[in-house]
């Protein structure tokens, strides 16, 4: 035997060993057997550097720091999932599904694990790329890191696709978090927060031997891929253990929306028994093709839905209210709070939302309150404990005048919050707009952040949006003690910025209601911002997804001669307000097609990629707007009969492919 093939034999052995330690639970060899193959290993690839392998069990050590992660565009979005928060919520999701599907249907329920969202690819049995959740359409390939995860197999065993992804969680679990931090306060350090922050910021590490020694922990829950074994989600997972993933025991099939119901009953209590945390519960169709004849809305998937656990509390006392200004002028109570220590974490404020919640509430300075921590990140004030009240206790009255700049406030038609209308003079709000417009999802700016536009407006440098491109290296060498490279950055930062594509710039503008998705779809159907200006309330509605809050709220923009002025500047400073048109052609120029069924050669994400590719717009619900149907095998007869019904033409792969080529 040739050393290379010592080298295989060896791998493939320590891959076994660790599956069974790491999935099964089910160690073969002892600790020290096991560190004495690890050591032949090391020394035989340490002898033949020319087969060095980044998926060897030698590698899970980690390595050398790294300067950054490369951004990854996902084949599939990862989307959220809409929440709910009880058996209400659940039996409508169930109505909602029924509404579609006319034949019986099986749920997957599964544990919704406190951790970080993981991509994971692998070609021929290697895994290639591990991909975080990022904006749900690009993520960082957190590779190196993932690598040290010992319960994610680098190489896999027995019969498996060529090419696939499976998602999953990767967590901290509760006993290797104590320990952390034991560790870490023997040594004199500040102990984590919890569990969860702790796995998310070991995956951003540059340095993955610090990883390495991070007890962190993945279960995979999600398969996806053109070629895969079966057309049921939970089948796909039993067989995905054989090649040698840690699938999660506890996921469960249910006949019916009541067994749901009782699952999560019965982990409602038992969640505190696991050795991680948990938060929910994921539930699921189980039969893909049925997964695809409910398709997904702009933000998650129809098909799926998550129950969120009752949220923790906490007493404590308001000490004080505080008034912020927002970047659109909304005025948001936040309340300033004894300091008291919830789900993990030290919380000093609350929301309090606007002054409905308050009169709600009744709350008073100096109340003792419930706080309460569950799906927000912000921490919500949920009920006063009256019995701790002052009898000198007098009602809160929200202020009238802006804190800032003291203009009046006002209440805009049915909205909930007070506003402060002064948008030109109001410093918060003009720096609001500052900082949304150069955010990573926006215009993504180099060299500028809040605490540059702050010394930027307070210098009088910048006062709208445009000034920003008006910069000089020269006006800005002065604001900084050796600010050669500072000012450098800033420029360079915005002459790049005009390269920034246009559904980013739409963003930039801060049109209320209007976030990244909406901004992509208006974008692709109106193509430049002259015909957005000029669009008219019915052009905007006949848009999908577009409703009509978000309309007058464009219309509003639009209106005001203000932003039309600061467009055209940025028009003239070189910005980009063009649709860039990635399309091999127009072939299906102004034609909405419906995907239904299950293609041979093609999978429905490839099918939409191409109508993209020539110019056409998907779209999951049959309606007069429908241009044809691409039916493949098992093409749901509801949709069928409906484009029967209003006479849509109902087409095939091949004349589908004829109109394109």
């Amino acid at each position: 035997m040739n050393e290379y093939q010592s080298i295989a034999l060896l791998r493939k052995e320590l891959e076994h060993h660790n599956h069974a330690y790491y999935v099964l639970d089910n160690p073969l060899i002892s600790d020290y057997e096991f560190d004495a193959l690890l050591l032949k290993l090391k020394d035989l690839e340490t002898k033949n550097p020319e087969y060095f392998d980044a998926n060897s069990p030698s590698q899970r050590v980690g390595g050398s720091l790294i300067e950054g992660f490369e951004s990854v565009k996902h084949s599939y979005p990862m989307l959220s999932l809409g929440n709910t928060y009880s058996n209400e919520d659940l039996f409508d999701f169930d109505k909602r599904v029924k509404k579609f599907i006319n034949h019986d249907y099986e749920y997957i329920c599964e544990l919704k694990y406190d951790g970080v969202s993981i991509s994971l690819i692998y070609e021929n049995g290697s895994l290639k790329k591990a991909i975080t959740r990022g904006d749900g359409s690009s993520g960082d390939n957190v590779i190196s890191n993932v690598r040290t995860i010992k319960s994610i197999p680098l190489e896999l065993f027995g019969n498996y696709p060529n090419k696939f992804e499976i998602r999953g969680e990767i967590f901290l679990p509760i006993a290797g978090f104590n320990k952390l931090n034991k560790q870490r306060l023997e040594n004199n350090f500040e102990p984590f927060s919890n569990p969860r922050n702790t796995a998310s910021g070991s995956l951003k590490m540059l340095n993955s031997l610090e990883v390495s020694k991070r007890p962190l922990d993945c279960y995979l829950y999600h398969l996806l891929g053109e070629n895969l074994p079966s057309d049921n989600h939970y089948d796909n997972l039993q067989i995905a253990k054989d090649w040698g993933f840690k699938i999660p025991n506890e996921t469960t099939k249910c006949n019916n929306i009541n067994e749901v119901t009782n699952y999560i009953q019965k982990w409602e209590i038992e969640r505190h028994n696991l050795p991680y945390e948990i938060d929910g519960i994921v539930i699921k169709i189980n039969n893909l093709n049925t997964q695809d004849k409910l398709g997904f809305t702009a933000k998650s998937p129809r098909w799926a839905i998550s129950y969120k656990f009752k949220a923790e509390q906490a007493k404590t006392k308001l000490i004080s209210i505080d008034y912020q200004v927002g970047r659109t002028g909304a005025i948001t109570p936040v309340a300033n709070l004894k300091p008291i220590q919830l789900a993990g974490t030290i919380v000093k404020r609350a929301s309090l939302h606007n002054a409905d919640q308050i009169n709600r509430l009744d709350i008073r300075i100096n109340d003792s309150v419930f706080i309460e921590k569950g799906g927000e990140i912000i921490p919500k004030i949920t009920s006063v404990f009256l019995k701790d009240r002052d009898l000198f206790s007098i009602p809160i009255n929200f202020i009238a005048y802006c804190p800032e700049c003291n203009d009046p406030l006002q209440r805009i038609d049915d909205d909930a919050k007070h506003y402060c209308l002064n948008q030109l003079k109001c410093p918060p709000q003009i720096k609001g707009r500052f900082e949304h417009f150069i955010s990573k999802k926006a215009l993504n700016i180099d060299g500028l952040g809040p605490e540059t536009i702050d010394l930027l407006f307070n210098s009088n440098k910048i006062k709208i949006i445009s000034d920003l491109y008006l910069l000089k290296y020269d006006d800005l060498l002065p604001l900084k003690k050796d600010g050669k490279k500072w000012s450098s950055n800033i420029i360079t930062g915005l002459e790049n910025s005009k390269k920034i594509p246009f559904e980013k710039v739409l963003f930039g503008l801060g049109i209320r209601h209007v976030g990244e998705t909406v901004s992509i779809i208006l974008c692709k159907n109106f193509k430049n911002i002259n015909n957005l200006i000029n669009a008219t309330y019915d052009d905007l509605i006949d848009v999908d997804e577009i409703g009509e809050r978000i309309a007058n709220s464009i219309i509003n923009f639009f209106g005001s001669i203000s932003n039309v002025n600061l467009i055209n500047d940025l028009v003239n400073f070189g910005l980009q307000f063009s649709y860039i048109n990635q399309s091999k052609s127009s072939k299906l120029e102004s034609m909405n097609i419906v995907i239904s069924g299950k293609f041979i050669e093609y999978s429905r994400e490839e099918l939409k990629s191409i109508v993209e590719e020539h110019n056409g717009k998907n779209i999951s619900s049959i309606s007069k707007k429908t241009t044809f149907v691409l039916a493949g095998e098992n093409v749901g007869p509801s949709k069928l009969k409906k484009a029967i019904t209003l006479g849509i033409k109902v087409i095939d792969i091949n004349q589908f492919l004829d109109i394109i080529n």
